[in-house]
C-alpha cells in the first residue's frame, strides 16, 4: 500500500465525530434509503472508464470526448433520467473557434524598440481576420471599475478610442471571491468596451515572469449566428488584447515619470492610479480558426410540484479534459481520472439516488455535463447564457469538479455559498450527514470564480462549489498539506488515471452532500437570494 495513503488511513478505526453539528432537517424513509443506493464501486466505473486510455483524454472534438459523451447518456437513460438537450435530444451543441495569430505587430510612436515574443504578445481576434489601427495609449491600473465599493479606475480617464494598458490585481480591501470576479479577464474586457476603449494590453509587473504566446490557439464559443458568445481574448468593439512584459511595461513608467513599486503599492492599498502614457501604438495582426463542436448533455428529472416543476437546479460537472499533450515519465495520455471524471461520477450518483425517491422533490433538475472547462469554462458559459430551459426559472447551480477523493471526507468548503442564501441548505445537509463547513482554506486562489460554477453566477444564478475540508482521520487536520503532494504529482498530468489514490467511499459522500444541498432547495418555495448587497447579485 502506498505509503501516502497509509497516512491518510492512520486512526480509520477512531469513531469520528463532528461536535457541535445537530441534524437539523428530517428526511423521509424512502429519501434516506435512496442516499444509500450511491455504490462506491459504481462511482469507481464510471471514473475506470471515463479515464480510461482508449478514450484519450475526452478532448472535445475527438472520437475520444463522443465515447465520454455515449457512455454518460447510456447511463443516464438506465437511471430514469430524460433528455432535456436542444430538440428533445441530450446534447447541445457548443460551437468552438480555435484561434491562431499570425504577423502580430506592434510600434511605438516614441520610438521605443519593442520585438514580438519578448517585449510583447497578441491573442488572436475569434472573428476579425485582419486587424491594423492607430490609437493613443492610457494607463489604467486594474482595469476595475466598482464604484458601490469605492474603487474606479476609470475615473477622470478619458479611454475613448484609446488602448488601455493594465496590470493585474485588485485592491488589498477586496475579498477574494471579490477579488477573482474583478480581475477576471472577460469582466476586465467588457468594462474597457464600455467605457470606450478599442484595446487592451495586460502588463506584466513580475520581472520573473517570461512571456508566453498562445501559440497553441485560444478558444471562444460562437452561437449560431457567427458571434461570440464566450471568450477570454475578444469583447464587441475591442480590436486587441495583448500583453506588455515586464520590461517594456516598466519603461513607459518610467517615461511618464512613474516608479513602478511605488504605483503597485498605491494600488494595493486602494488608490486608483491612472494617466495618459504619452505615446501612441501601432498595431496589426491576422488570425485564422479552426472549429469543432462540442457538446453538453443535459438529463432532466421531473418534479413533483404542478407550478414549482417548471423551476430548476442544475447539478453540473465538466466531462472534457485535456487530451493527448506532452509527455511526462513517458505517458502523454491526460487521462483526467480526478479532474474530472470523479465529478461526473458524483453527478451520476446524485442520479442513482433520485431513481430510487419515488416522489420527486417539488422543483425539477438538470444534470448538466458541459464541455470546454478545461478551454475557458465554455460549455457552462453557453449553456448560462443560452439554457434549454428559460434562464430565469434555474434557481441554482450546485457544481462538482475535481472534489479529491482521496481520503475520508470528514468536513467541507463550500465555496461561494457565503454570497447567497444556500449557505443555509449547505449547513443543513452537512449536518445531517456529520459533516464540518469551514472557510476557503485557499482564498488567494479565488477558487470559487475558476470552475463552471461561475458562469452561473455571471448570469445572475446562486451558485457553489463543495470542496473537501481540513479534518483528517488522523486528528491533525491538515488536508491541504497532504493534498499538497497529490497535486503536485497528478493534478493536469497523465499520471492522473484509475491508478492513482483514490477513496471511493468519500466520492459516495460528496454525491450524498451534492444531492442533499440540491433536494433542500427543490423542496423549499422560497428561491435562494443573493446576500444583499452582495457583488455578485449587483453585477
Amino acid at each position: 500500500m502506498n505509503k501516502f495513503y497509509k497516512l491518510l488511513l492512520i486512526g480509520a478505526l477512531v469513531t469520528v465525530t463532528c461536535s457541535g453539528i445537530a441534524q437539523q432537517i428530517k428526511l423521509s424513509a424512502n429519501v434516506k434509503q435512496a442516499l444509500t443506493k450511491v455504490s462506491p464501486d459504481q462511482i469507481k466505473a464510471d471514473i475506470a472508464y471515463l479515464a480510461d486510455d482508449k478514450l484519450q483524454g475526452r478532448l472535445p472534438g475527438t472520437p475520444g470526448f463522443q465515447m465520454a459523451i455515449d457512455y454518460v447518456v447510456g447511463r443516464l437513460k438506465s437511471l430514469d433520467v430524460k433528455p432535456a438537450g436542444e430538440n428533445g435530444t441530450w446534447l447541445q451543441q457548443v460551437k468552438l473557434r480555435k484561434a491562431f495569430v499570425k504577423d502580430p505587430a506592434i510600434s511605438l510612436d516614441n520610438g521605443l524598440p519593442v520585438k514580438s515574443g519578448a517585449d510583447y504578445t497578441i491573442s488572436p481576434n475569434p472573428v476579425m481576420p485582419a486587424v491594423s489601427f492607430n490609437a493613443p495609449l492610457v494607463f489604467a491600473g486594474y482595469g476595475i471599475s466598482e464604484p458601490a465599493l469605492g474603487y474606479d479606475d476609470y475615473a477622470g480617464l478619458d479611454v475613448k478610442g484609446k488602448v488601455i494598458v493594465i496590470t493585474r490585481g485588485s485592491p488589498d480591501k477586496f475579498s477574494s471571491s471579490v477579488a477573482a470576479h474583478t480581475m477576471n479577464a472577460a469582466k476586465i474586457l467588457k468594462e474597457a468596451a464600455a467605457h470606450g476603449a478599442i484595446g487592451v494590453i495586460m502588463a506584466n509587473a513580475d520581472s520573473t515572469l517570461r512571456m508566453t504566446a498562445a501559440s497553441r490557439g485560444v478558444y471562444s464559443v460562437l452561437d449560431k449566428q457567427g458571434n461570440v458568445v464566450i471568450s477570454r481574448t475578444y469583447a464587441d468593439k475591442i480590436n486587441m488584447v495583448a500583453a506588455f512584459g515586464y520590461k517594456l511595461f516598466n519603461t513607459l513608467l518610467k517615461q511618464s515619470g512613474k516608479s513602478m513599486p511605488v504605483l503597485l503599492a498605491q494600488l494595493k492599498a486602494g488608490t486608483p492610479v491612472s494617466f495618459p502614457l504619452n505615446t501612441g501604438i501601432h498595431a496589426s495582426y491576422t488570425s485564422t480558426y479552426v472549429d469543432v463542436m462540442g457538446y453538453n448533455i443535459i438529463g432532466k428529472i421531473e418534479g413533483s410540484d404542478p407550478k414549482l416543476k417548471k423551476q430548476y437546479i442544475v447539478h453540473s460537472a465538466h466531462l472534457d479534459h485535456l487530451g493527448v499533450g506532452t509527455p511526462v515519465e513517458g505517458d502523454s495520455i491526460y487521462n483526467g481520472a480526478h479532474d474530472n471524471a470523479s465529478g461526473v461520477a458524483s453527478l451520476l450518483g446524485i442520479a442513482t439516488i433520485y431513481k430510487n425517491i419515488k416522489i420527486k422533490p417539488k422543483r425539477s433538475i438538470l444534470t448538466v455535463f458541459v464541455t470546454g472547462e478545461e478551454l475557458g469554462e465554455l460549455g457552462s458559459g453557453y449553456f448560462a447564457k443560452h439554457p434549454t430551459v428559460p434562464v430565469k426559472d434555474i434557481v441554482a447551480d450546485v457544481n462538482t469538479d475535481m472534489p479529491t477523493i482521496i481520503a475520508p471526507l470528514l468536513s467541507v468548503t463550500a465555496l461561494g455559498a457565503e454570497h447567497s442564501s444556500l449557505s443555509k441548505p449547505v449547513a443543513e445537509a452537512a449536518g445531517y450527514l456529520g459533516l464540518g463547513v469551514e472557510d476557503d482554506p485557499e482564498p488567494k486562489q479565488a477558487r470559487f470564480t475558476r470552475s463552471d460554477q461561475y458562469s452561473f453566477v455571471l448570469a445572475g444564478i446562486p451558485a457553489l462549489h463543495i470542496k473537501y475540508g481540513s479534518k483528517t482521520m488522523d486528528g491533525k487536520n491538515n488536508m491541504n498539506d497532504l493534498v499538497a503532494p497529490w497535486r503536485a504529482k497528478y493534478y493536469h498530468k497523465p499520471q492522473d488515471d484509475i491508478n492513482g489514490i483514490f477513496d471511493f467511499g468519500a466520492g459516495k459522500k460528496y454525491a450524498q452532500l451534492n444531492f442533499l444541498i440540491g433536494y433542500l432547495v427543490a423542496q423549499d418555495p422560497i428561491k435562494p437570494t443573493w446576500n444583499k448587497g452582495d457583488i455578485f447579485g449587483t453585477n
